[in-house]
């Protein structure tokens, strides 16, 4: 079923990318070949005055009007084809892929089986803003996250505050946390946090007031190097297993659970040892099941020039707020991305984590 769903949801994303992009090539076209019949009225001395010239430039006008609507036309009977089908998938969808305000949360159990994909937020087009897509990854992840917490202007023109934004991009940072530990068996996914001047703390509350974590967040330029210091020796732990062959045969005390570090306010606290180990395990750690979310302002980081641009390309950028930055592997559209949102007043965060938290210590006994 998750993979019929999963595969539902990316074919309705590439079904309105393309029917998109057929809208907007025959908008262009007809633009185009407008242009063209007016400059050819305008460019023969005779016709530029007089009815023959008005009657040239009106009947070019109506074929571009009945052109554009034609488009129009196939373009709304898509996605109205497009939202009916949205408007099932959406009460259907696990955990995993729904949206926080979907009622399948209030009767959610920790499950069983690993999860396939996960939901990171919802995606949208300027010509039919009120389809809104799932945007759905595959399990594990293949690529760090990087929340970016840095001055972003939202799409009606105003821009955030500074210390808005990153408190926004901490709580996007802890309701994708909050989903990973939501969606994976007990004892199955780890969630770290790297909180070196205690900032985030109240958007951590949630994690930390429920004993979701499995330690507090690390503050302090101690606390990042024994938290790096920790993963580090994991990824080349389980890195020399697979190379040799002998993944199960890993030492006492290696958990071998999926593991996430939560990075909050980077460089702050990270010296160069500490950026290095960084940059390692966004490279290293994907694929012996450590991964990377990093929250922060890439303009903080500038001091160290060219030498961190690697590590900013091998993350997936996400935004705190709408913005359309992400383009679709069919025809490249620039996408609004839609943070994740618990809705207001909700406890829904608190009570799904609650009961993770609850799994996780029976487990360990």
């Amino acid at each position: 079923m998750d993979e019929r769903l999963y595969n539902q949801v990316w074919g309705m994303f590439e079904d309105l990318a393309r029917t998109t992009a057929a809208y907007r090539s025959t908008v262009e076209f007809a633009e185009s070949r407008m242009d063209k019949e007016l400059e050819q009225v305008l460019s023969d001395p005779r016709g530029r005055i007089g009815g023959q010239a008005d009657a040239a430039r009106e009947a070019a006008r109506a074929r571009h009007t009945q052109l554009v609507d034609q488009a129009k036309e196939a373009l709304d009977r898509d996605v109205a084809q497009l939202t009916a089908e949205a408007a099932v998938v959406e009460p259907a969808l696990p955990p995993a892929y729904a949206g926080w305000d979907n009622p399948v949360w209030h009767g959610y159990r920790v499950p069983m089986e690993m999860p396939m994909a996960l939901r990171l937020g919802e995606l949208h087009l300027p010509e039919c803003a009120q389809l809104r897509i799932p945007m759905l990854v595959r399990l594990p992840l293949e690529r760090g996250l990087w929340i970016d917490s840095g001055r972003a202007g939202a799409l009606d023109g105003s821009f955030a505050d500074s210390h808005d934004l990153r408190r926004l991009a901490m709580e996007s940072a802890v309701a994708h946390a909050a989903r990973l530990l939501a969606i994976h068996p007990a004892g199955e996914f780890t969630v770290h946090v790297i909180d070196p001047a205690g900032s985030g703390a109240q958007a951590l509350a949630p994690l930390v007031q429920t004993g979701a974590l499995a330690a507090p967040p690390a503050v302090g330029a101690a606390g990042v190097a024994d938290a790096l210091a920790g993963l580090t020796q994991r990824v080349d732990l389980v890195q020399m297993a697979v190379r040799g062959g002998a993944a199960d045969a890993l030492p006492p005390g290696v958990d071998t659970s999926q593991h996430l570090l939560v990075v909050n306010d980077f460089p702050h606290g990270f010296d160069d040892r500490a950026v290095t180990q960084l940059r390692y395990l966004a490279d290293e750690g994907p694929a012996v099941g450590v991964h990377l979310m990093m929250v922060a302002d890439r303009e903080d980081s500038a001091g160290y020039g060219p030498l961190l641009d690697p590590l900013w390309r091998s993350l997936l950028r996400l935004t705190p707020v709408a913005d359309d930055h992400l383009a679709d592997p069919w025809v490249g559209h620039a996408w609004t991305y839609e943070p994740p949102v618990v809705p207001s007043g909700s406890q829904v965060l608190q009570q799904v984590l609650t009961q993770v938290a609850a799994a996780r210590r029976a487990w360990h006994r």
